[in-house]
């Protein structure tokens, strides 16, 4: 099995600010696996705030052993074993994820079957997907609520932790003025004190808020579920819940967790823990980081398993240099095309 690297710069469409930053761009690192003439793709994208940089990356990737997968026929039952995240302990969960998705997909097109149905779904999944609307006007945030609602979107997320609350609750209710049937997600990105969230959260349930993501600081898990015991809308952990462990902790005590498979592995790491938490009242949300389409790939493919879907990354860049999970009418589906089923489609300048 070979192996092969391939670094590219994604531009989003416009900044996209959120509580503690503001992004404009991003680098991925695309792995391909080949075997017997076949190629099994995966991406990884750098981020700020998980330490990660494209050569890092680039870096960790290259020291992955897959000889342990030349076998392709076996692979499936390995990474259902969970071989990547015991073997590459040292490995950040969104280097794992990569290289699951590249065997995947490689398995998948060896067995002339869609990833799914490598998960066990016999249909491919379909879902409504959230769309963010970041930090912005609220004249802005009005027209694309707009937009989007006229779009087929069924569910927007907006970004919310200004300096001043005041600013949020009034963004909040221009979208909810511009499109009143629409879903609304609220997610400051752990922004808020205790007491800033216990008087913020009456407020934006009132505006048909239908949950919050991390409303606190990350690293306080008690706090989080002593706030959701009183809260009067569902509050999702994020920050707070990257891995199987920190789900099995929140299990019971939030609403929901925002799994996204670069902080917890992978497909396989997703469904440990979709099953940790059921029956214990904790939903799951699949969420993603900013990606291309073979970046959210992977997630889609377990798109129906969760109460809340947020798989719009690749929706945000000016240029998506992937295809094959839509997205625009406010929808991700899975393919029926063999392994992950999406192709790239945009000529792209390595960076490394």
């Amino acid at each position: 099995m070979k192996a092969h690297l391939r670094t590219v710069r994604l531009e989003l469409a416009e900044p996209l600010r959120i509580s503690r930053s503001t992004m404009s761009a991003r680098e991925a690192v695309w792995l391909r696996v080949e075997h017997d003439g076949l190629s099994g793709y995966g991406e990884a994208v750098s981020s700020v705030y998980y330490g990660l940089d494209a050569e890092t990356l680039v870096r960790l990737l290259a020291g992955v052993n897959l000889r342990r997968f030349a076998d392709p026929e076996r692979a499936l039952e390995a990474l259902r074993a969970g071989a990547l995240a015991s073997q590459e302990a040292e490995t950040p969960p969104a280097v794992t994820a990569a290289v699951e998705s590249a065997l995947l997909d490689l398995v998948g097109k060896r067995a002339g079957v869609p990833v799914h149905r490598l998960l066990g779904a016999s249909e491919p999944p379909v879902a409504a997907t959230a769309r963010t609307i970041g930090i912005t006007s609220p004249t802005r945030a009005a027209a694309e609520a707009r937009r989007l609602a006229a779009s087929g979107f069924e569910i927007v997320k907006v970004k919310a932790g200004t300096p001043d609350p005041e600013d949020d609750v009034e963004r909040v209710r221009v979208i909810r003025d511009a499109a009143p049937r629409i879903r609304l997600l609220l997610d400051p990105n752990g922004a808020w004190s205790t007491a800033q969230a216990s008087a913020l959260l009456p407020r934006f349930a009132d505006l048909g808020v239908e949950a919050v993501e991390q409303p606190l600081a990350p690293g306080d898990p008690d706090a989080l579920g002593a706030l959701a015991e009183r809260s009067p809308l569902p509050v999702i952990a994020d920050e707070d819940a990257v891995s199987l462990d920190d789900a099995r902790r929140l299990a019971g005590r939030v609403h929901g967790v925002n799994v996204k498979l670069a902080k917890c592995g992978g497909v396989h790491a997703a469904l440990r823990i979709a099953e940790s938490i059921e029956g214990s009242g904790t939903e799951l949300m699949l969420g993603c980081l900013t990606a291309s389409t073979l970046g959210l790939a992977p997630a889609v493919q377990l798109a129906d398993r969760a109460r809340w879907t947020d798989l719009d990354g690749h929706l945000l860049l000016a240029d998506d240099p992937w295809r094959g999970i839509g997205g625009a009418d406010g929808f991700v589906r899975a393919s029926d095309r063999p392994g992950l089923g999406v192709e790239e489609v945009t000529a792209h300048e390595d960076v490394a």
